[in-house]
């Protein structure tokens, strides 16, 4: 009996940065570890912080009935307010249990939110490049990934996102940090686009939501993340402890709703419904009690910071083009010009993918940007070792050497 048609399909185009990711592996196991380069895969290697283990540990020796059972939907309403207090510091507005939805990470957010809001055929608009997984999340839900450019700065383009505005857009969808860049989207630029989703409701009489996809928050590098909910009342935070708690296996994160937001009840009985009919049922129990107790913490942010500066002083030296990241552990690079062997490939253009292989043979590993929709340029994840990132500068000199 064959596999459904879509999921097929989907196989096919199977993510670009699992694909890397296991080449590597098959690599390490080739040349040794230490010889091989793998920025690839966002994987946080930093520990969680030390409060972390502490809150493990007294969880572990509680034999309390019903510590592992099955929890509201929604989540444990004592984390859901424990949370809506940590978020309206963040967002700048007044929340309560009753904006929180605990989810399983952002992934699982954005799925219950999506599940939530979109009919068959809904738009759903993304600016280049974005996360990879968008694609299918969207598509789970019956609904079309309206993609536009960004700016050259990679900050959104507002007449971009205008023109696609349609009646059937049902969401602009923004990430910041963004991945794969580390764009902080500024707050006049919020505003902005705040302006053009009230005035493109207002013309339709449909008002679409914004849905931020936060899982970078903390990881920044001096530069604020505005907030989204004080910009634009439509509007939906979705949030992860995989990165500001080095916390991705554990899958835990939660969804912050707009208490200006209309039909708010509808909207939050849905975000729970779709909670439980994805298969999520609740987010995880011990995570949830977890995190409830770790409002304040975060990893040590100076570690990416560093790791951040290394990596820009190796693609210095090599001659590799890239923005500057902002926030995140990723850095976008453009493709460097490759001097033509004779005058007939004169007019070739060379493709990310053609330069990832490249960089390849050199045991260097990244991420075409055409699988973010930004043919042209490349992403390298720094969340490894800095002496990784240091160990790489010579097979970065090696490889541009050659290319060139």
């Amino acid at each position: 009996m064959p596999i459904a048609t879509g999921i097929r399909n989907a196989l096919g185009a199977s993510s670009m940065i699992r694909k890397m990711f296991e080449e590597g592996t098959v690599l390490k196991k080739q040349h040794g570890v230490d010889n091989v380069f793998d920025f690839s895969l966002g994987n946080p290697d930093i520990s969680p912080p030390p409060a972390f283990r502490a809150v493990l540990e007294k969880f572990a020796k509680d034999d309390n009935k019903g510590l592992h059972g099955y929890t509201p939907n929604a989540g444990l309403p004592g984390v859901r307010e424990a949370l809506a207090k940590k978020a309206s510091r963040e967002q700048q507005i007044p929340l309560d249990a009753s904006h929180i939805v605990m989810s399983s990470g952002a992934a699982g957010g954005l799925n219950a939110v999506f599940k939530t809001i979109c009919n068959p055929g809904d738009e759903i608009i993304v600016s280049r490049p974005y996360f990879v997984e968008y694609r299918p999340y969207v598509a789970n839900h019956d609904a079309k990934l309206v993609e536009v450019n960004s700016l050259p700065d990679f900050n959104l383009d507002i007449s971009a996102i205008a023109s696609g505005l349609s009646p059937k857009t049902v969401a602009v969808l923004i990430n910041s940090p963004n991945n794969p860049t580390g764009k902080i989207y500024p707050a006049t630029t919020l505003a902005t686009l705040a302006k053009l989703l009230y005035e493109h409701g207002g013309k339709t009489s449909r008002m679409p939501y914004l849905v931020s996809d936060e899982p970078y928050r903390e990881i920044t590098y001096g530069v604020e993340v505005p907030s989204v909910l004080a910009a634009y009342a439509e509007s939906i935070v979705v949030y992860s402890y995989s990165k500001s708690l080095s916390l991705p296996g554990e899958r835990i994160g939660y969804i912050a709703v707009n208490p200006g937001i209309r039909d708010k009840g509808e909207v939050m009985d849905g975000l729970i419904y779709a909670t439980r009919v994805l298969g999520f049922v609740n987010a995880p129990a011990l995570m949830q009690r977890a995190v409830a107790e770790l409002t304040d913490a975060v990893v040590d942010v100076g570690i990416y910071a560093r790791r951040r500066d290394a990596f820009m002083a190796v693609l210095d030296g090599a001659g590799i083009e890239y923005a500057v990241p902002e926030g995140a552990f990723y850095i976008f690079c453009k493709v460097p010009p490759r001097k033509p062997m004779d005058v007939e490939q004169a007019d070739d253009v060379p493709s990310d993918l053609s330069f990832v292989n490249h960089l390849k043979q050199h045991f260097i590993l990244g991420v075409p940007g055409s699988g973010f929709g930004q043919p042209g340029w490349l992403r390298f994840a720094f969340c490894v070792d800095e002496k990784t990132i240091h160990n790489s500068a010579v097979a970065f000199g090696k490889a541009m050497e050659t290319w060139r």
